[in-house]
């Protein structure tokens, strides 16, 4: 059997971000990730695929067997009743557009799907739910505070019985801490899976989809993280369910 295809999404960056990039280019934009996703999808299994906003959403979750929504910008706050503040990042309204259409059009398919700071945060606005625009540096647990290395973990969070990742990670775990949003009102059928000492939000799924979403970065964790080890079988699952669904056809033709 091929090894499943796992979709991850983009963020864009202006080439004038780039030290270094030539001037006859230093007009235009240009995809990136780190390479930390693909690299933890290839080790589990998976093949990992970068997604560009130029495709149609639909075409792409017929083709994918998962999908990570990756870390990135914060979401326009605007798409949950707020407006952005000082503390906001860039917005970039294209990539909320694709990524929610994506999100979609991958519950419809009942393809699976890992969320990722941001990508746990886009989630829960594409089914309708809000954000915490801002948390304060210094407050709580300090989640905004960017200067331990990446794969520090710095504040524990407790996982709530009868969750899904309960199942896969007990009852608590330590993370890194790399947002200054979290999760505010739920959006539909989502069901907070785990917090922070601090109550904030650090975890969800959603009610009888293969979704779930975490607001840290186990991408970077040293240490093996299960969570990519259960969307590459699910995502083994679905690449299953085509195969038979091909086989039934080219039987009845």
């Amino acid at each position: 059997m091929t090894s499943p295809l796992i979709g991850i999404t983009e963020r864009r960056l202006s080439t004038a971000q780039i030290a270094g990039v030539p001037l006859t280019v230093l007009d235009t934009w240009m995809s990136a990730q780190l390479v930390n996703y693909a690299r933890v999808v290839a080790r589990d299994g998976g093949l990992p695929v970068h997604l560009s906003r130029e495709a149609d959403p639909a075409a792409l979750v017929r083709r994918l067997d998962g999908l990570i929504f990756a870390g990135g910008l914060d979401v326009d706050p605007r798409l949950y009743g707020g407006k952005p503040g000082p503390n906001s990042t860039p917005i970039d309204p294209g990539s909320d557009r694709f990524e929610i259409e994506l999100m979609l059009e991958a519950l419809q398919a009942d393809v699976p799907v890992l969320g990722i700071c941001r990508g746990m945060e886009l989630i829960n606005v594409a089914l309708g739910g809000t954000l915490i625009e801002d948390l304060p540096n210094g407050s709580g647990e300090s989640h905004a505070f960017l200067l331990y290395p990446p794969h520090e973990r710095v504040h524990r969070v407790h996982f709530e019985e009868g969750t899904k990742l309960r199942q896969i990670y007990g009852e608590e775990l330590m993370v890194n801490s790399f947002h200054h949003q979290a999760v505010g009102e739920p959006g539909r059928a989502v069901i907070f899976s785990a917090r922070a000492d601090d109550g904030v939000v650090e975890a969800l799924q959603v009610e009888e989809q293969r979704v779930l979403a975490v607001q840290w970065h186990p991408e970077f964790f040293r240490e093996h993280d299960p969570i990519f080890r259960w969307l590459i079988d699910e995502a083994r699952a679905t690449q299953n369910g085509k195969l038979v669904v091909t086989e039934s056809e080219v039987t009845c033709r």
